[in-house]
């Protein structure tokens, strides 16, 4: 049973396919997970598994009874917040050192 605030990676390894969700506890989980599925698609690229590729993913939050797409008050979305994290800021501190994705 979903409850408020309950997170969920959602990744489509091949777009038009439809995709698969991942439960996750936290941000930090969401992000690793988001990476880890990211790179897995540029590996199997690079050494010919697949001959090309279209992957997506984000990450759902449980909100008034509905699965909706995360976001918060500084950072659009989830790849935003990784993008941001990777990067330098003034007088705050990157939450990420990894900028691969």
């Amino acid at each position: 049973m979903n409850k408020e605030g309950d997170l969920q990676v959602w990744w489509i390894p091949q777009i038009p396919m439809k995709s698969f969700i991942v439960p996750v506890k936290t941000i930090n989980e969401a992000v690793l997970l988001l990476k880890t599925l990211a790179k897995y698609d540029r590996f199997q690229y690079k050494n010919n598994i697949k001959p090309d590729y279209a992957s997506a993913g984000g990450l759902h939050i449980y909100e008034d009874s509905e699965w909706i797409s995360w976001y918060n008050d500084e950072f659009t979305d989830i790849e935003d917040f990784i993008r941001s994290a990777n990067k330098p800021r003034q007088n705050k501190v990157a939450k990420f050192n990894n900028t691969d994705f």
